[in-house]
């Protein structure tokens, strides 16, 4: 084939494929400014958190990894996939996703815990925290932030993870002005359970 042939084969793909070209570079358009805006906010959290650079590091490449799939997925529609089976499969991978990511009991609603205590101002490297779990407690300095738990420090260099989802719906006090024993019940007059007048 010559060049003027192939010229004018290329020209003929391109405008029988045109939306879906254009469509195609606009999804890849979304995801660099996805990409260009979200990596250096989820580095600077992790760094404004005293958190290694690992952390920020690992939430870059879990939402490039999220936002990836999603492009592939319009990708997928736009290139002509049987777009009735893609949207039942879309539909149905969106929906355990969800649950996965947002119910408590999901191991995966760690991750997005993850995230949410990344960008949290209070929840640094180096602060002492009290976890209340209704008359329990545990105490310690934030040491590490990973995907799936929060290690704690206690004073007695007890080391203790915590899963990220049950730190977001436990009260958490923040460098308290007392300092207990690292864990265990709560004495009589740190109790908040409504007995208050």
């Amino acid at each position: 084939m010559d060049s003027p042939d192939f010229a004018q084969a290329l020209l003929n793909w391109t405008t029988g494929y045109g939306w879906q070209l254009a469509a195609t570079a606009a999804v890849v358009l979304v995801y660099l400014v996805l990409d260009r805006i979200s990596g250096p906010r989820l580095e600077e959290s992790a760094e404004h958190g005293r958190f290694r650079e690992e952390a920020g590091m690992r939430a870059v490449r879990v939402a490039r990894a999220l936002t990836g799939t999603v492009g592939l997925l319009f990708l997928l529609a736009v290139w002509g996939i049987n777009f009735g089976a893609l949207l039942v499969f879309a539909t149905t991978a969106i929906t355990l996703l969800g649950v996965a990511l947002f119910a408590s009991w999901s191991l995966l609603s760690n991750v997005t815990a993850y995230f949410i205590l990344l960008v949290q101002p209070s929840f640094r490297r180096g602060n002492f925290i009290r976890v209340i779990d209704l008359d329990n407690y545990i105490e310690g300095y934030i040491s590490q932030l990973n995907l799936f738990n929060t290690t704690l420090v206690t004073q007695n260099r007890e080391i203790v993870t915590y899963p990220n989802n049950l730190l977001l719906v436990r009260p958490i006090l923040v460098n308290p002005r007392t300092q207990l024993s690292g864990m265990g019940k709560l004495p009589e007059d740190h109790r908040t359970d409504g007995q208050d007048e």
